[in-house]
């Protein structure tokens, strides 16, 4: 069996008949136009179009193929930032805010998806945190910081941690709630239910050019134009339209292995794994074990590489993973690495992604950066630009905010 690079397993293995949307053609108007095609733009389109909105959306390329496809697929009730680190940089009382409103999001969520029966379902997961020896006392401090502000967590005991995680590490902190789903057929059901609630959605429509005034937008595309009250980019990084917001965000990538399904044998000797696990260590590990019985390693996280060497430091980081993963889990010697693959995304000074209004933007709503871990952002994205767009914001969206 040969490793497939630069491939993600859920594409790939995608079976069934896609959804197929057209390419823009004309003048069009709406209430909102999304730009981006992804999770939090199909999410963000369902949410308002189940509001009342008129929604149209524009995918450059096709639905899902970008990062949502090539995502973990988790569905988490933390964002990656600690809670330590959020109350250092915002206080205790917004980081409560942040934390409370991402576990909501990925209730909520996972609750959607379900309606939608999604094909292969939205597993349960506990979501742990292990920590390294030189760490146990950082991440002790972290879980009294919960304890303190009232979030749902406990503590673990070595025991406790290698009875669940099967590594051996001091201590960790048990969090929910936690989901894992196809993220490549979560966007497709998306955008399909979006469309049922009479959004309109395209693809191969890239955006050119986006104007404002006082009384809306208007976007132009090849051989279309839309104009709109409001617009939503949620292309998961500034695009050159925007190219002043780019500062805001350090382009990074994280890397992902999925190995081929551990043998009868193998799966002895591991035990069973029931729990989604993050290390301690920089660049961290994310560690998932799947229903079938494989292994998905995240981590390797860098600044972006340039396109002529990143097949080669695929290459590289596939195979740095799996030895990591054999340092953690001896017995899977002799695993082998079916897919790897690369996820770029947008690093925020505070690890959090900004939605919402943009002072140098009238008429414009954001949903840039992202959580290369979690799929949660989108859900929350969603419910905040959705009442964006309505004139109807909550008091706790500005967490999330330009200017916070």
């Amino acid at each position: 069996m040969r490793t497939r690079y630069g491939t993600s397993p859920w594409v790939h293995s995608f079976s069934g008949r896609r959804p197929e949307f057209a390419r823009l053609r004309g003048e069009h108007t709406a209430d909102v136009v999304i730009i981006g095609g992804g999770l939090t733009g199909c999410a963000t389109a369902h949410a308002c179009a189940s509001a009342g909105l008129n929604t149209l959306l524009v995918e450059r390329d096709r639905v899902g193929l970008g990062s949502a496809g090539r995502s973990a697929g988790l569905l988490l009730g933390d964002p990656r930032p600690s809670f330590r680190d959020v109350a250092q940089a915002h206080g205790v009382r917004a980081a409560r805010r942040v934390f409370d409103a991402w576990r909501r999001a990925a209730v909520e969520g996972a609750t959607l998806l379900r309606r939608l029966r999604v094909p292969g379902g939205v597993e349960d997961y506990d979501s742990l945190i292990a920590a390294f020896r030189e760490d146990e006392k950082t991440l002790r401090r972290e879980f009294t910081a919960r304890e303190e502000a009232g979030l749902d967590a406990k503590w673990l005991t070595q025991k406790q941690v290698r009875q669940a995680t099967g590594l051996d590490a001091p201590a960790g902190i048990r969090l929910r709630p936690g989901y894992a789903v196809d993220p490549y057929r979560a966007c497709l059901a998306l955008a399909s239910a979006a469309a049922k609630r009479k959004a309109r959605l395209f693809e191969k429509s890239p955006v050119t050019k986006v104007r404002f005034g006082r009384r809306g937008v208007e976007l132009t595309l090849d051989g279309a134009v839309v104009r709109a009250s409001t617009v939503i980019v949620a292309t998961g990084s500034a695009t050159a339209e925007f190219r002043p917001l780019r500062r805001h965000f350090k382009r990074r990538e994280t890397y992902l292995v999925l190995t081929e399904p551990m043998p009868v044998a193998m799966r002895r000797q591991v035990g069973p794994r029931t729990a989604t696990v993050r290390d301690t260590r920089s660049p961290r590990h994310r560690i998932h074990w799947t229903t079938d019985d494989r292994i998905l390693v995240a981590g390797g996280d860098q600044v972006e590489t340039p396109a002529r060497t990143r097949e080669a430091v695929l290459v590289q980081r596939t195979g740095q993973l799996m030895y990591e993963l054999l340092m953690m889990y001896p017995a899977i010697s002799g695993l082998r690495p079916e897919f790897g693959w690369e996820l770029p995304y947008g690093e925020t000074a505070d690890g959090l992604m900004y939605v919402g209004p943009h002072r140098n933007y009238p008429h414009h709503l954001f949903a840039l950066g992202g959580d290369a871990d979690s799929i949660t952002d989108a859900f929350l994205a969603s419910r905040i630009l959705a009442r964006a767009a309505a004139g109807t914001p909550e008091k706790g969206d500005e967490v999330f905010g330009w200017t916070r």
